[in-house]
């Protein structure tokens, strides 16, 4: 069986290839190292490395030298892309050993049967508390949905692009709004990668538009699935139904519930349980924990629960949760570690800072409700200056990105590039012959742009 390695030391030695400007030898490697592990450790370590394609190996024998694998960085920078608790550390540590060294484990009955809604907390009260007040978006005596429907295309494309990514889909967030708002499927993609982020699309509107008639029922979790699971799998009645067959989880030790009557009786009562709970996070974190602990259907069961964890917060109108940063890696060991251990830290610290992250990101889309936008305050000149080169060039759509990308990146500090392009995109959808001339543009050179942009 394969010894756990701690997480500091894996970090360590990460940070030293990483930082490292060409290949390096394990006596350099050993040198470099801040922890020190015996020579023999560290050899058996970078050989798992290079099985896990994490890093490459040059040369031969006495000559043999190491380096990140070029599509290595964004596995290694994970374990630092967002704050963990020791918890979630420890629980990160187990999920990331070899599947060898990870016991065989099923479904762990207990682990629903034991969770009393408003006596179990997940998530402690101060946590939710602070949350509520973080995430409150000024709606909260309008009715439901109010805040979601008022930012509901700007939640298409966030939570699609988010939810998709983490399943390995390769679009970008600029192909996701371009394949949203005008149809236009990305070139040189798989279709099935359109098809999963038109499918985000019709749940998020389901449960957006449908607010007053959706919760924590089969009607809504069932039909979710059916969105979500349209034309992407072999059998056309499977969206929808409940699983009546075995199922693998790809990567993990763990072994789902094989009994149909089992599935369809846990299926309801993570329902039931989750409807009466009264907190708004504990009730999202519910679901995000145990669908897919139970993988109540054939596939797509983590797809169900990123978008029904939703289900609450839009009813509450507060800020939603779109998974804006996590990691694809960090996201899918922290399911890992519920299939595996039944433990629930990893996915709390992901959960927190994913929520965090969207109500940043989600500052920016208040000034429907009349707040002002600091970072458009502070981006001003720049908006202005792009937005009215773009129109009066005139640029079409697709010559937009081309331009946007290098311009950003001689006049946009690194950390705010993305969310500028963004915001230039936004700027560009948005404008109309009622609100052209603060970008100083003249209606001649707003209507040749228009037939541009339209492809006319």
């Amino acid at each position: 069986m394969a010894r756990e390695v701690p997480l500091s030391e894996h970090k360590d030695l990460l940070r030293v290839l990483r930082e490292a400007k060409q290949a390096l030898s394990v006596s350099e490697i050993h040198e470099q190292l801040a922890i020190k592990v015996p020579r023999r450790t560290l050899q058996d370590r970078l050989k798992t490395l290079v099985e896990d394609m994490t890093i490459t190996r040059e040369g031969r024998v006495r000559s043999t030298k190491y380096r990140l694998a070029k599509d290595a960085p964004s596995s290694a920078e994970t374990l630092d892309a967002l704050p963990l608790s020791d918890e979630g550390h420890l629980a990160l540590e187990r999920v990331s050993q070899n599947i060898s060294a990870r016991n065989p484990t099923g479904y762990n009955q207990a682990f629903l049967d034991e969770y009393a809604p408003n006596k179990t907390r997940y998530l402690p009260d101060k946590l939710t508390a602070e949350l509520a007040r973080l995430g409150s978006a000024g709606a909260h005596e309008q009715e439901a949905g109010t805040y979601a429907k008022q930012i509901l295309q700007r939640l298409l494309v966030d939570i699609a692009w988010n939810s998709s990514r983490l399943e390995g889909n390769t679009y970008s967030l600029l192909d996701t709004r371009r394949l949203i708002d005008f149809g236009e499927a990305a070139e040189g993609k798989d279709q099935r990668e359109a098809q999963m982020i038109l499918n985000h699309k019709d749940a998020i509107e389901f449960l957006v538009r449908n607010v007053d008639e959706t919760g924590f029922n089969r009607y809504t979790i069932q039909n979710l699935h059916a969105l979500l699971a349209n034309n992407l799998l072999p059998d056309p009645a499977a969206p929808g139904r409940l699983r009546t067959i075995a199922v693998g989880i790809e990567g993990s030790a763990f072994h789902p519930l094989e009994n149909p009557h089992l599935i369809a009786d846990n299926f309801n009562t993570i329902l039931k349980r989750a409807e009466v709970i009264t907190d708004p996070f504990e009730q999202a974190f519910f679901i995000l924990v145990h669908l897919p602990y139970l993988q109540p259907f054939e596939d797509v069961n983590k797809r169900v629960a990123r978008i029904a964890a939703n289900i609450p917060l839009i009813r509450t109108n507060l800020v939603p949760l779109s998974f804006d940063g996590v990691p694809q890696d960090l996201y899918t060991k922290s399911v890992l570690a519920i299939y595996e251990n039944n433990d629930i830290s990893l996915l709390r610290d992901v959960f927190v800072f994913a929520y965090q992250r969207s109500i940043q990101t989600y500052a920016a889309v208040r000034q429907s409700l009349g707040e002002p936008d600091p970072f458009r305050i502070k981006y001003r000149v720049e908006l202005g200056d792009v937005v009215s080169r773009i129109v009066t060039t005139p640029m079409a759509r697709e010559n937009v990105v081309q331009f946007l990308k290098p311009w950003c990146d001689e006049n946009i500090p690194e950390e705010d590039r993305e969310r500028f392009r963004t915001t230039v995109e936004n700027e560009l959808l948005a404008l109309h012959e009622g609100n052209f001339a603060r970008y100083r543009i003249r209606p001649s050179e707003f209507q040749t742009w228009q037939t541009a942009w339209v492809g006319q």
